[in-house]
């Protein structure tokens, strides 16, 4: 593998740039303090488009891209591409200092950047279909002094242009995983870190071929195992090749496999599912429940189906933790980045998804609760795609909310883009509307001592196992009381149990094995989201019921039953 430093990218990716004062009716004003208006001139490209020409590294822009200037430790003003040169104006910057000088890939920053206050900024760099990120920085080779107008520098590459061989039988795009996708930014020290943003997803384009890609600083990674690469469209998994040591300014042209061919359970059933099925609106369109709710571990950024349809995080039942433990669903308290247990209780569109270029999304780790943010309201709209967004709801342009949808389940295929929530609609379609074999769709019970509801698949014949009270809005857990086995020969039939596992605010438990509280991908308003509803006595099968989007609840994906 060609790990060379060669000087034609050293070269390329260096610019000398002039700062020059913008002047009105030619005057000259010195910094007193307060705005520095200053224009940048990139003597590099055609000034068409931001792209990497990948033969000789050059990097040319497009109007809108933005360098992101620091003094002093703090970011001062941002400098915007008008199809000629970069401008803008910058804040207070301190005198007897040089001038830094970030371009960012043409990324938001995940944060909101305020001059003379913001000291770090951090990009996430996963998609590489349209066009190549390059992180470039530098500082002015002068300090700033009162006056000053002109300044140079020269921008240098902190990142690696890599060759990808890619085969694939999928027309979709092609991803890999476990690839540092993140660069933070220290502004006090003008030093990046680099570390991998949820699954370390890099997404290298559609296709066989030749795909060129931008790769953070990383130690060597060995070939990857079978999943390690897959097809957006989720028909086909693979691998990558092994991943040799990446540095700054790196060059890599050797070009590592990636061969993604292997289609996803071809006529098998596929990988953690119950094997029913259920119909969810009028074109007859029909899902697969997951074998149990979602859970996830921070420690190692893993995501997995519980092992039993009534478990849930606490339950600390026969072959799920000690026998006779008690039932307090406990462990979702102890939300944390690092918390190495297991949590089930999530707020709203918490998949590890951020989108930058939406300032309310500031809540979006599975980890996430109200009391993380400088508002401590749990009604505070930062969970999931704000109403200022397009697609509003875990769909659509906003589909990556959706926890099924962005993330790998480890026992569930482990393929992003593979499952998903399901919206309003739908959910009230399963339990309202749907025609059955034996007019059952649904029923209240309790098993294996664990409350919750039971629902029937399309093609269930009552004859399978007496049920009491289906159908009901008003029945009670111990309508049905099955013991495990009994609940065997449901689930074979293709039966789907929702466990009752209580909800969580900040991090308090409440309820558990008495509430159930299960999300929808529908937002409400502002600060609200439509899920599922029911304690004893009461469901809530029209789906009417929705409260905050901080409000910790169970998640149950679905995905297509072909």
């Amino acid at each position: 593998m060609n790990m060379k430093k060669i000087s034609i990218i050293v070269m390329a990716l260096v610019f000398l740039v002039a700062l020059t004062q913008c002047k009105k009716e030619q005057a000259t004003p010195a910094n007193d303090g307060k705005t520095v208006d200053i224009t940048l001139d990139i003597k590099s490209g055609n000034g068409t488009r931001m792209d990497v020409n990948t033969s000789t590294g050059e990097v040319t822009y497009v109007s809108g891209d933005k360098i992101y200037v620091a003094s002093g430790g703090k970011y001062v003003g941002t400098l915007t591409h008008n199809g000629t040169r970069f401008s803008g104006a910058i804040s207070d910057p301190t005198v007897g200092e040089p001038l830094h000088f970030y371009f960012l890939g043409n990324v938001t920053p995940a944060e909101t950047l305020t001059a003379g206050t913001t000291t770090t900024c951090s990009v996430v760099i996963s998609d590489q279909t349209e066009h190549l990120p390059v992180i470039e920085y530098a500082p002015s080779n002068e300090n700033y002094t009162a006056g000053a107008t002109t300044f140079t520098a020269h921008l240098l590459n902190k990142c690696a242009l890599v060759k990808f061989n890619v085969s694939t039988l999928s027309s979709s795009v092609v991803y890999i995983r476990g690839m540092n996708n993140k660069v933070v930014v220290d502004l006090e020290t003008n030093s990046f870190s680099y570390e991998k943003f949820g699954a370390g997803i890099i997404k290298l384009g559609y296709g066989n071929g030749e795909k060129w890609a931008i790769l953070l600083p990383q130690t060597a990674l060995g070939d990857g195992e079978l999943g390690s690469a897959y097809s957006e469209d989720g028909e086909y998994t693979g691998t990558r090749g092994a991943v040799p040591a990446i540095y700054e300014n790196g060059y890599l042209t050797g070009g590592i496999s990636v061969v993604v061919s292997t289609e996803v359970n071809p006529g098998d059933i596929p990988v953690g599912i119950v094997n029913g099925k259920f119909t969810i609106n009028s074109n007859g369109n029909q899902v697969y429940f997951s074998q149990g709710n979602l859970q996830y571990q921070a420690s190692t950024n893993t995501w997995r189906f519980a092992e039993n349809q009534w478990d849930y995080v606490g339950t600390q039942r026969p072959g799920y933790g000690d026998a006779g433990g008690t039932v307090d669903g406990s462990d979702n308290s102890n939300i944390s980045p690092t918390y190495s247990g297991w949590i089930d209780l999530f707020g709203w569109g918490t998949s590890g998804y951020h989108d930058p270029s939406d300032p309310y999304n500031v809540n979006y780790q599975p980890w996430s609760t109200s009391t993380s943010t400088v508002n401590t309201d749990y009604n505070f709209d930062g969970y999931g795609p704000s109403i200022n967004m397009a697609s509003t709801d875990l769909t659509g342009n906003s589909a990556d909310y959706d926890w099924g949808v962005y993330n790998p389940i480890s026992n569930g295929g482990n393929i992003a883009n593979q499952w998903r929530v399901l919206t309003r609609q739908e959910w009230r379609y399963v339990f309202s509307t749907r025609r059955t074999t034996s007019g059952i769709r649904y029923a209240m019970a309790q098993v294996n001592n664990v409350n919750g509801v039971i629902l029937l698949p399309d093609n269930w014949n009552a004859n399978y196992y007496s049920l009491n009270n289906t159908n009901s809005n008003n029945a009670f857990f111990d309508s049905n009381i099955l013991t495990a086995s009994q609940w065997n020969t449901l689930e074979q039939a293709g039966a789907v149990f929702l466990p009752a596992a209580g909800q969580r605010y900040r991090t308090e438990l409440q309820r558990v094995n008495s509430l159930g509280n299960y999300w929808s991908s529908t937002h409400y308003f502002e600060m609200h989201a439509y899920y599922v509803f029911f304690d004893n006595g009461s469901f809530g099968s029209n789906m009417n019921t929705y409260d905050s989007r901080c409000g910790g609840r169970s998640v149950r994906l679905v995905r297509s039953a072909y």
